[in-house]
């Protein structure tokens, strides 16, 4: 489970943009600390009219999901440290430039605000939907799997404001834990019942083409169901430092021309070479599943990738 908020014509391939290579002292330290934000543009469209808002601001300076404040904007939890294993009413406010909390909020993906968590280790993918309560406090039932250190992203779009953010936050989970070794590549994954194939490669700099295709039990998936207005989800976090992006893919349910499986296509360019974990969300017989896969850009003979693609003719890249 990143916007812009000008309208602009719908690409026909969303561009995944990480943004720059960070710097010492530009990334986010201890949860409280602030980072000075890097000036953002790109463009957003209504999902409602055949364009998609883009959740990720092209030429930023830095990535995603890095600083717990940008532009004004803070992210302010009630607390940092969850018992592991332990459901939790999670609380948050965005506190905007005039220093209150912010309770109003543009729709993206059907949602006013994505609430992304996974471990440091890049484990334990979840992506919640919070609900606001009184006076711009967010609430989202969190359970933290077990014990270890985590990064949650709010990925939302102030009403009024020009972009949208998302503002990343450190989690804790008290007790004795071992990160785990990041997955290899490899060019399947398997969630229940389906297979969900990736092809493409990550090439730094460049516009790749992935396309995900969904089968069970050695079936194409041919009726793949909407989920928060897109036949597919896809959030992708650099190994690392967890820098951030959410994109959905080319076309939307109901344009006359996207499909419903069993291929989703995105566009994704990242600006360095290195591991990325991906995480797919779709939705068939009224179940949202999540596949995950790691991606090695950089290293055409990965075990996930195959020669790119390049985007269709006329495709200007447009940045998500």
């Amino acid at each position: 489970m990143n916007a812009a908020t000008k309208l602009g014509t719908f690409a026909v391939g969303l561009a995944v943009v990480f943004g720059g290579a960070v710097g010492v002292g530009r990334m986010v330290g201890p949860l409280g600390a602030s980072a000075d934000s890097g000036s953002q543009a790109g463009s957003q469209a209504d999902h409602g009219q055949n364009m998609a808002p883009s959740m990720t601001p092209a030429n930023a300076s830095i990535p995603g999901g890095l600083q717990i404040s940008q532009d004004g904007y803070t992210l302010t939890p009630q607390t940092t440290t969850l018992a592991p294993g332990q459901r939790t009413d999670f609380r948050f406010t965005v506190t905007g430039p005039d220093g209150r909390p912010v309770t109003r909020f543009a729709t993206l993906h059907e949602k006013k605000l994505h609430f992304i968590v996974a471990g440091r280790d890049l484990s334990g993918f979840q992506h919640l939907h919070p609900v606001q309560t009184e006076n711009g406090v967010w609430s989202v039932p969190l359970t933290l799997p077990a014990a270890g250190n985590y990064r949650a992203f709010a990925d939302f779009q102030a009403e009024g404001a020009r972009e949208g953010l998302t503002l990343g936050m450190d989690l804790s989970a008290p007790g004795d834990f071992a990160p785990r070794s990041l997955p290899r590549a490899t060019s399947t994954a398997t969630v229940d019942d389906y297979t969900v194939a990736i092809k493409g490669v990550l090439v730094p700099g460049r516009t790749s083409k992935l396309t995900l295709s969904v089968s069970k039990d050695g079936k194409p998936v041919t009726d793949l169901q909407p989920y928060l207005g897109a036949y597919g989800h896809l959030v992708a976090l650099r190994a690392g430092d967890l820098a951030y992006l959410h994109v959905h893919p080319d076309g939307e349910p109901g344009d006359g021309s996207t499909k419903p499986g069993p291929d989703i296509p995105f566009y994704a360019e990242v600006p360095s070479a290195g591991s990325y974990r991906l995480y797919l969300d779709f939705q068939h017989q009224g179940t949202v599943r999540t596949a995950e896969f790691t991606a090695i850009a950089g290293t055409p003979d990965a075990g996930a990738t195959t020669a790119p693609s390049p985007p269709p003719a006329g495709d200007d890249g447009h940045d998500h």
